[in-house]
């Protein structure tokens, strides 16, 4: 992430906007979390996204990953008010062994406030929050499209990658590939931006 996307996701009127408008949609999508709900939050950035995932959806408590260490540092400050319900970690989304060294089936939600688009081997973060979410956990999502990469503001103001961008459809395609169920999603701004939850199944009897 380049200087100017980093001032903007940490401006005031991004901030209002998750406030205002995405958190109440992913209320709508998914609901409120049971009150000892262990949740992940996959590049936490300043910490933000993890006070509102604490404050309005109701987290027990929340392991948040970023690589940026500064950032890292930023959310500490942010977040030490919450004490031991949060737990910070410098690391890949692709990669929540090494940096969470947590096992299969560990949280009851992961959060992901449009991080995986900056994430070249996307498909691999799907893959762990599969793999990390238990039976019945719920993957709220907020991303941006190749449709708004592709657009001449964003190639010229930040820095992504080139290869294998995603659509809202193959986002939600690569869900379902890895068994996620689709609870709700709808785009905005002409497919720019895609908001969403997703379920892991229980697990029946028979099943391993």
């Amino acid at each position: 992430m380049n200087r100017a996307e980093t001032w903007l996701v940490n401006s005031p009127p991004r901030r209002w906007l998750q406030r205002v408008y995405e958190v109440p949609v992913l209320l709508r999508m998914g609901g409120r979390l049971l009150p000892c709900t262990r949740v992940l939050e996959i590049g936490c950035g300043s910490g933000y996204g993890s006070q509102l995932i604490l404050e309005r959806f109701g987290a027990a408590t929340v392991d948040a990953v970023d690589l940026d260490p500064v950032m890292i540092g930023r959310a500490a400050r942010r977040l030490a008010r919450y004490g031991d319900r949060v737990r910070l970690a410098q690391g890949s989304a692709t990669d929540l062994r090494t940096a969470l060294d947590v096992d299969d089936d560990s949280y009851g939600a992961v959060f992901d406030f449009g991080i995986v688009h900056h994430i070249p081997d996307w498909r691999e973060a799907i893959t762990e929050v599969g793999r990390v979410l238990t039976p019945g956990g719920r993957f709220y999502f907020e991303e941006v499209t190749s449709h708004a990469l592709a657009r001449s503001t964003y190639r010229r103001l930040f820095d992504h990658p080139t290869d294998d961008r995603f659509s809202a459809e193959q986002f939600l395609d690569e869900l379902v590939h890895h068994g996620l169920v689709v609870l709700g999603s709808l785009t905005r701004v002409q497919g720019d931006y895609l908001l969403g939850v997703a379920a892991k199944p229980v697990r029946t009897g028979g099943e391993r």
